[in-house]
């Protein structure tokens, strides 16, 4: 298993009962939400890319959302919201060793 960076959040599409999970673009359906959290705040044209703080990825063949701890210090109301589609679908959630 990959252990995340110190400052990464590493959400997997993978359910706790290792069910994968639906639909298969779910993880840049998450991240485009995401798009407008970043540092520096959002500006035109961000919500064509992807927010360095939440970035679609795939990990072990699996699809994951790779979450920088930088968010939920700048922006805890975006971080609440992307651990808790991770907690409301079960979805694993691999953090760093302290």
């Amino acid at each position: 298993m990959v252990s995340p960076l110190p400052n990464e959040v590493i959400i997997l599409g993978v359910t706790t009962s290792g069910q994968t999970f639906r639909p298969s673009d779910w993880a840049e359906r998450l991240a485009g939400v995401m798009s407008s959290f970043r540092p520096g705040g959002a500006a035109p044209g961000d919500h064509l890319s992807y927010s360095p703080w939440c970035v679609p990825n795939t990990l072990d063949g699996q699809k994951c959302v790779i979450v920088q701890t930088e968010m939920r210090e700048a922006h805890v109301m975006a971080w609440d919201f992307v651990m808790g589609f991770a907690r409301d679908n079960q979805l694993q959630v691999i953090k760093a060793a302290p």
